[in-house]
Order: structure tokens, then sequence, then C-alpha cells
């Protein structure tokens, strides 16, 4: 090889893999937020232009483009855990605020919706003051299939 091709692998595209974007951002605090805003209204703006036109091949890979972006994944976690009203109110977990790092962690555990719902556990339980039975529906979301 020459010098050439390995100075042009050592500069990454833009789009590279979550996992490269991984080693790069380390810490919370190294996230460019005005930067990431940007990106994120850029993308937003897109989407609606492209609804304006009726461009619905493009709507949907702009919107699959923001939904696997780490900027939009870390502004939604920043939303959540610093600028919501609601940060200091324990969710489900019983866990009320997050310290940089889980925050961190929590952008690179955020997965896109896929097209596929989760699977529904029926449950019958009596009904009320008769012999029926009736159907209590539980999603399987946690539970090992």
């Amino acid at each position: 090889m020459n010098d050439k091709a390995i100075n042009s692998r050592a500069k990454l595209p833009m789009s590279k893999s979550l996992k490269d974007r991984k080693s790069k951002i380390e810490y919370w605090h190294q996230i460019p937020w005005k930067r990431a805003e940007k990106v994120v209204f850029s993308l937003q703006r897109r989407i609606y232009q492209a609804s304006l036109r009726g461009d619905v091949k493009a709507i949907r890979r702009l919107q699959k483009l923001l939904l696997r972006s780490l900027f939009a994944k870390a502004i939604a976690v920043r939303r959540v855990t610093t600028d919501n009203q609601g940060k200091k109110t324990a969710g489900v977990d019983g866990i009320k605020s997050l310290t940089p790092k889980q925050r961190l962690e929590l952008v690179y555990t955020l997965k896109p919706l896929t097209d596929k719902a989760k699977s529904v556990r029926r449950v019958w339980i009596p009904k009320p003051g008769k012999d029926e039975k009736r159907p209590l529906l539980n999603s399987n979301y946690g539970r090992p299939h």
C-alpha cells in the first residue's frame, strides 16, 4: 500500500459506525451541543421540506437517518435527564438522576424502533362478581422470551 491509501483510511468519513463514534466521544461534556442541535434541526427541516414536496421516499430515508443519529439520541437524553422539569422524578426503575457517564451509556444503548411489535402475554383473570374470565394483556418488554 502507498502512503496515500494509508492516510485516506486514517480519516474516517462522517457516516462511520456507532462503534467508531463511541470511541471518539468518551465523556458527556465532549459532545458539541451547538453542532448537535444544528445537525438535528437541519435533518428535521429537510424532513419537513420533503413532506411539502410529497417525496415519501426521502421522508422515510431522512426519518431513518434522524432515528439513528447519535446527536439526536444525545439531545433526547439531555432533554429527559437535565433539561426536563421532571428530571428529579424517579422513573419506573426508581433512579432519580443519572451521572454524565450513565447518560452517555444511555445514548449508546438507545436503538431505533423497529416495525415489528413486541409480543403480548395474555393472562385470563376472573371478572368481578361473575364466573366468567376476561383477558389481561401484558407486554413482554423486559422479560426473556
